[in-house]
């Protein structure tokens, strides 16, 4: 199982990318997770650069989504939204395949943040036709050094809650995969 988990964040000590990068340590040894924390990289969306004008780091951002099994995205709130980043890493998706039916769940590092969850469930839900609401996973942990972060999530009480969101969203990718009819020749 082959998951790609998206940093919303453009820090450089992102306590979302210290989750994600966490739930690495923590899969289990079936569920290979890959940090993607470079949106800050992509170049600003415009159809003018699709096709062949497809910028070489929206490309690979685009290839590492295909290759992918599932999403997991992290995002903070930016002004009770999806900061920019994030929002323009999902713009370069829309108009292909890579993340029609990609399932889709999300992990949050703060107790607030409703807004900026809610508009971006309303996103996923356009872009994917499986975006799961009932996955999530809330570590309030905002404002932590990263190495704090993994200290904390792998502790006794904490690192169960943590590897069931994992291993439910893994079931859930394994579910849609095998709901995906085979090609049928004619």
């Amino acid at each position: 199982m082959k998951i790609l988990a998206i940093s919303g964040s453009t820090r450089q000590l992102s306590t979302n990318t210290a989750l994600l990068r966490a739930f690495q340590a923590l899969a289990p040894a079936d569920i290979a997770i890959d940090v993607f924390d470079r949106i800050g990289e992509l170049p600003v969306f415009s159809p003018d650069l699709e096709g062949p004008n497809t910028p070489e780091s929206v490309i690979r951002f685009i290839e590492k989504i295909s290759a992918s099994d599932g999403l997991i995205i992290s995002s903070p709130e930016y002004v009770r939204s999806i900061p920019g980043g994030l929002k323009n890493a999902i713009d370069w998706l829309v108009s292909g395949e890579a993340v029609i039916g990609k399932p889709i769940a999300l992990a949050h590092v703060s107790h607030r943040g409703e807004d900026m969850l809610a508009a971006l469930r309303t996103v996923l839900s356009t872009v994917s036709s499986n975006f799961s609401e009932n996955i999530f996973f809330r570590f309030p942990v905002m404002k932590q050094a990263p190495d704090a972060i993994r200290g904390s999530l792998m502790t006794s009480t904490n690192r169960p809650g943590a590897e069931k969101f994992l291993k439910d969203f893994a079931a859930f990718c394994r579910s849609q995969k095998s709901e995906i009819p085979d090609a049928i020749d004619i």
